[in-house]
């Protein structure tokens, strides 16, 4: 059965939303598209908060979001416990947020990379482990 990856975006982060639905089927998981659905002006909250929640229930172990800058769906997602939600605008940031932080949330900054861009990230994020050591240390160190 195919990994269930929930994906989010506002009306800035739509269309790079709807181009990485296609890799993640593409790559075999199974892509749960929580909004929104179209371009139109919308608030990132409403997509953050389900997409955060899903990972904080355990339903899912990991999620993506997208808005203009990425700090806003980051904002939120982040409120909720046990979500690690990293805005990644490189391959290489992506990387070390999976690899050093276990991010459980991929934000990606729509207005500030390009769809090329977008892919590779999204690659990069989903093939990277958790590198667990001093690392565990310091992620169970977050919560309060």
């Amino acid at each position: 059965m195919a990994e269930v990856i929930p994906i989010g975006a506002d009306h800035a982060g739509f269309a790079l939303k709807e181009r990485l639905k296609q890799e993640l089927r593409k790559l075999g998981y199974e892509p749960l598209d929580l909004g929104t659905h179209s371009a139109d002006s919308t608030d990132y909250p409403d997509y953050a908060h389900p997409v955060a929640a899903q990972v904080e229930q355990g339903t899912v172990g990991r999620g993506v979001l997208l808005c203009g800058t990425g700090l806003g769906m980051a904002y939120a997602a982040n409120r909720h416990h046990g979500v690690r939600a990293a805005v990644a605008w490189t391959p290489e940031v992506a990387r070390l947020a999976r690899a050093h932080n276990d991010a459980n949330i991929l934000v990606l900054p729509a207005r500030f990379v390009t769809e090329a861009d977008g892919l590779e990230i999204l690659r990069a994020w989903l093939s990277t482990p958790f590198e667990g050591g001093r690392h565990a240390r310091r992620v169970q160190k977050i919560e309060p």
